[in-house]
């Protein structure tokens, strides 16, 4: 067996290299540049903007990225599980609770898979779910601020990767487990995995209005990897779909061990059976421990709740709910079509795509099709589900994402390309390469019912020739195919930050509208805030100082402060009485043993300076905001910690 793995892995190492090189397009290659006609597609002329968001997942960044299309600009970088300097989240004292853990404070994740909110399928607007991979959470991004809102954490989990996937009204954003563990976590031999691990499946509701999660049910599946997940839609909303791979169950040597079987699963899912099983009383209260963190917007402070149990749900035990689809081999992508008639298993392993028909799926559980089961939940037989088969051609096929025009387009990652086939005939239409070695893919609502399908951006995980050598480590680069023809068009690459796994895209003019350009200052509830600067004050609670600073272009109030003294812990509250959209102002404090803050147009943030030493240290803003903007500093007077010093400070006119 260890020769034959060494066989099999020296083989795609060659296919990987002959890939690579195939598609090599060095300096002086005579087709490395786009033409004239490529070129115009994808220039935005200065003062015109882009048509189209799109978000990328930043991958062991932990944060999210926001590009726009055709131009591949990036625009901004969304702090969600990462601690970010560049605005203090993680660091000021309002945010430091979002990052807050069963685990502790973890200022770090490995950000996958973003979904847009949708009604009707469509997509609305409101907000972007995002999934942490390492500790399991999910969080909650407002697309009216480009802010975390909300995290909440995903008990009985480990490698949250199915996820976060959004039902089609938004009713549910879905966590599956990608590696199963002991179910409560207890101390057993790894060895035992067999029959003894779990796979959770999370459903978190979604309050309709304010977007509000709250874990509903978590479905206890047997102990499979679960990799990805995609919703019904349609006809087929109320169910969900989940890739799985490993139902061998091995717990060791898994390139090897988990590839033995032809076929692995697609678990199908029947939400709304089980929703109605849990509100009639059914499921498993369990005791968990799990952080909820909600971000205020009208206070600008978070805050972390520890949650104490969980509802879990025997898949057993609810009839008709639960269904297994066998799918070769070793499956990875999970795609539903727009219609929802057509579930898209790619087999890692496998050259041809498996398509599902959702119509037959429920005709053979009405007919009791069965081929066995596994762990109690019903396999339904290969031939009575099965639409059809792409025969591609392609090696390591993916993922798949749809257009307007009933065409799917599958990655390939072993090939390097991107394949575009048609729905129904299974047809191969057209296949471009990609530069090298392409993961996930994205057209602006190729998740939804209501795909736009102008482009299609391929994330490709190697680099290689595309920019300029910047050391072992480049950034990893995005390709935009025009897709408006019959023929895909590469038109365009840009490189991305971190590692993009997944991308979610919409029209700029969905989200433009909605944009929060400031924060009404008269609508700041900050318990520190100062509305106007003859309330600014600094206060000592022992050897707790509280400066309540206003600061507007181009000063702080107070800008000089004495009577602080060695072995005090100093609260900077600094509200920014700006109301012009596009004017933060930054605090930073000489030795501050954190990052600077920025803070927004009517905004409240709060830093902690404890000073170690004694003499007079400045602050600064940090953001450029007038032509004053150097001018804008302020001192801090250090004492010895015996000092007998009062507390005075200058308000400007003094």
């Amino acid at each position: 067996m260890k020769k034959y793995s060494y066989h099999i892995m020296s083989l795609l190492g060659l296919l990987l290299v002959f890939a690579g090189c195939g598609n090599q397009q060095g300096p002086s290659s005579s087709n490395g540049a786009l033409d004239s006609s490529a070129a115009e597609k994808v220039y935005v002329a200065p003062g015109q903007q882009d048509e189209f968001y799109a978000f990328l997942s930043g991958g062991y960044s932990g944060n999210l990225t926001v590009y726009g299309l055709p131009s591949g600009r990036m625009f901004k970088e969304i702090p969600v599980f990462s601690q970010f300097p560049t605005s203090g989240y993680g660091y000021s004292e309002e945010t430091k609770p979002m990052l807050n853990t069963s685990h502790g404070f973890v200022p770090w994740d490995d950000l996958h898979h973003p979904d847009i909110s949708q009604t009707n399928g469509e997509l609305d607007g409101r907000w972007i779910f995002v999934n942490g991979n390492n500790t399991p959470r999910i969080a909650r991004v407002s697309l009216s601020t480009f802010e975390t809102e909300e995290i909440i954490e995903i008990p009985n989990s480990a490698g949250n990767h199915s996820s976060s996937f959004i039902t089609e009204n938004t009713e549910y954003v879905v966590a599956g487990t990608r590696f199963s563990v002991p179910v409560p976590q207890r101390d057993m031999p790894i060895a035992e995995y067999k029959s003894n691990f779990k796979g959770a499946l999370s459903f978190i509701k979604v309050e309709p209005e304010h977007g509000h999660m709250d874990i509903k049910f978590q479905v206890l599946m047997p102990g499979f990897n679960y990799d990805l997940s995609h919703p019904g839609r349609g006809d087929s909303h109320g169910w969900f779909f989940f890739s799985t791979y490993n139902s061998e169950e091995a717990s060791t040597l898994l390139e090897v061990n988990a590839s033995q079987n032809d076929k692995d699963f697609i678990a199908a899912i029947n939400w709304k059976k089980v929703e109605e099983y849990v509100n009639n009383g059914g499921g498993t209260k369990m005791p968990a421990n799990y952080a909820h963190n909600v971000y205020d917007e009208s206070t600008h402070t978070g805050t972390s709740t520890m949650k104490k149990e969980v509802v879990t749900v025997d898949p057993t035990k609810v009839p008709d709910a639960v269904f297994f689809l066998p799918t070769p081999k070793s499956p990875h992508g999970c795609d539903v079509d727009p219609s929802g008639q057509y579930i898209i298993g790619a087999g890692k392993l496998s050259a041809d795509l498996t398509v599902h028909s959702f119509d037959k799926m429920l005709a053979a559980i009405e007919g009791k099709k069965f081929d066995g089961e596994a762990y109690g939940i019903p396999i339904l037989k290969f031939e009575d589900v099965l639409a059809g088969t792409v025969k591609s051609g392609g090696l390591g096929p993916l993922h798949t994402e749809f257009d307007s025009d009933g065409n799917a387009y599958t990655t390939f990652f072993i090939s390097s390309e991107v394949v575009k086939w048609k729905l129904g005939t299974w047809e191969v239409i057209d296949r471009q390469p990609t530069f090298y070695s392409v993961g996930h893919l994205m057209i602006p609502g190729g998740n939804s019912r209501k795909p736009f399908g102008k482009y299609v951006v391929a994330m490709n995980k190697i680099t290689k020739d595309r920019y300029l050598p910047t050391g072992p480590e480049m950034e990893h680069s995005a390709q935009i195919y025009d897709i408006s023809g019959e023929k895909m068009e590469l038109i365009y690459d840009f490189p991305t930050h971190g590692e993009p796994h997944y991308a979610a895209g919409c029209p700029a003019e969905l989200l433009a509208p909605k944009s929060k350009k400031i924060y009404r200052l008269d609508e700041n509830k900050h318990p520190y805030a100062v509305t106007s600067p003859d309330q600014a004050k600094v206060v000592r609670e022992g050897k707790n100082v509280h400066i309540y600073m206003s600061t507007i272009r181009s000063h702080f109030t107070p800008d000089n402060i004495e009577g602080i003294k060695v072995g005090d812990k100093v609260y900077f509250h600094i509200t920014n009485h700006e109301q012009d959209f596009d004017v933060p102002h930054g605090f930073s404090m000489i030795g501050q043993n954190t990052s600077e803050i920025l803070i927004m147009p009517g905004q409240t943030k709060t830093s902690i300076w404890e000073p170690k030493q004694v003499g007079v240290w400045p602050f600064y803003c940090t953001d450029f905001c007038s032509a004053l903007h150097q001018e804008m500093q302020g001192y801090v007077r250090v004492s010895p910690a015996d000092s007998s010093i009062e507390l005075s400070w200058s308000l400007g006119g003094d």
